[in-house]
C-alpha cells in the first residue's frame, strides 16, 4: 500500500516504519529537526522486536507534498488535528480513507466533520514509544497493539483491507465491531493516568500505593464513564474499578505523555483528557469535579512552562 503517516513521532514514527520494513511505500510528514535528521540518514527505531530503518526519501514536510495514497495514518498531537483535516481536503490524498492513532474521543469527530464521513476509520492504539533525539524512536515494550472498526458498516471491507496491512507488518491488529466503546475504555485508563501522574508529578506506583491518591485515580475514571454512558456508549457501570485493577498489574515506573510533556515543559494535551471530559460532561449535565479540579491546577501549563517559573 501506498502510505501516509502524518507525525513521526513514537507512534507513528513505530507503526509507519514497521509498514515500511514489510514493503509498503510510506511517506512521513515531518518537521523541524526530526525531519532534518530524517532527510540524512532515515529514521531509526530501536524497539525489542527488532530495529527498523526507512530510507531519507520516506519523508516529506507537508502534507501539500502528498502523492496519491491509498491509506493515511494521523499521529500528530490533538491539537493539530483539525489543521491535518485541512490540509488532507485540498491534497493528492484526500480521498485515501484515514486511520487516525491518536489519543482521546474528539480526534475522529474532529476528521468526522471536515472528510467525508465514509473516509474515516475508528481507531486507537496501545504503544510506548517516543522521539529519543531526532531522527530516533525508542520503542519501550513489545506492546503494539492497534485495534480499529468502521463507523459505517459499509465501509468494513477496508477496515479489513487495512487490518491485514496491518498484520502483514507484524504489528499486532484486531478489528472491533463497536469502535467507539473501544476508543472510550482507552479513554478512561488514560484521563486517570494522565490527570494523576501530572498532577502528582509521580509514576503510578506512586499513585496507587497512597490511599487518596488512590481514589483520585478511581474517581476520575469513574467521572469519565459516567460521560461515556451519558453519551451512549455502552460501558459497564463497573469499569472504573476493573480499570483500577489494572493499573496495579503496570510497571510501578510506567507514567504518561502528559506527565513527561510536564517535565519537559511542553505543551499539554489536557485539553482533550481531563478537560475534554469537563467539556463534555458540562453538556451533557454530568458532574465531573475531580476532572475538573486537574484541569484548574495543570491550566497554568497548558501552553507549556509558564515564563518566569
Amino acid at each position: 500500500m501506498r502510505i501516509a503517516v502524518i507525525g513521526a513521532g513514537g507512534v507513528g514514527g513505530y507503526f509507519g516504519a514497521r509498514l515500511a520494513a514489510a514493503g509498503n511505500e510510506v511517506t512521513f510528514v515531518a518537521r523541524g529537526r526530526h525531519l532534518e535528521a530524517i532527510r540524512r540518514s532515515g529514521l531509526v527505531v530501536h524497539s525489542p522486536l527488532g530495529e527498523f530503518r526507512t530510507s531519507p526519501e520516506s519523508v516529506v514536510a507537508s502534507i501539500s507534498e502528498l502523492g496519491p495514497t491509498d491509506l493515511v495514518l494521523v499521529a500528530v498531537k490533538l491539537w493539530d488535528t483539525e489543521s491535518v483535516a485541512e490540509q488532507l481536503r485540498s491534497s493528492a490524498a484526500h480521498e485515501a480513507p484515514v486511520l487516525s492513532l491518536q489519543n482521546g474521543v474528539h480526534k475522529d469527530a474532529v476528521l468526522r466533520g471536515r472528510l467525508t464521513d465514509e473516509q474515516v476509520l475508528g481507531g486507537v492504539c496501545f504503544i510506548s514509544a517516543f522521539i529519543e533525539e531526532p531522527g530516533v524512536v525508542r520503542h519501550n515494550s513489545t506492546l503494539q497493539r492497534v485495534v480499529l472498526g468502521p463507523y459505517r458498516t459499509g465501509r468494513s471491507g477496508i477496515s479489513r483491507t487495512v487490518l491485514a496491512t496491518l498484520r502483514d507488518a507484524g504489528i499486532d491488529a484486531e478489528e472491533s465491531d463497536d469502535i467507539e466503546r473501544a476508543i472510550w475504555e482507552k479513554f478512561v485508563f488514560l484521563v486517570g493516568l494522565s490527570a494523576t501522574t501530572a498532577t502528582i508529578r509521580q509514576p503510578i506506583g506512586v499513585v496507587r500505593a497512597d490511599e487518596r491518591s488512590r481514589r483520585l485515580l478511581r474517581d476520575i475514571m469513574a467521572e469519565t464513564v459516567a460521560v461515556a454512558k451519558a453519551s451512549g456508549v455502552r460501558l459497564d457501570s463497573g469499569f472504573a474499578d476493573a480499570q483500577l485493577a489494572f493499573c496495579d498489574t503496570l510497571p510501578a515506573g510506567m507514567t504518561s505523555s502528559m506527565h513527561n510533556d510536564l517535565e519537559k515543559g511542553n505543551r499539554l494535551e489536557l485539553p482533550w483528557l481531563s478537560g475534554g471530559v469537563v467539556d463534555l460532561a458540562g453538556r451533557l449535565d454530568v458532574p465531573a469535579p475531580r476532572n475538573g479540579t486537574v484541569t484548574d491546577i495543570l491550566a497554568p501549563y497548558v501552553l507549556g512552562r509558564p515564563a518566569g517559573s
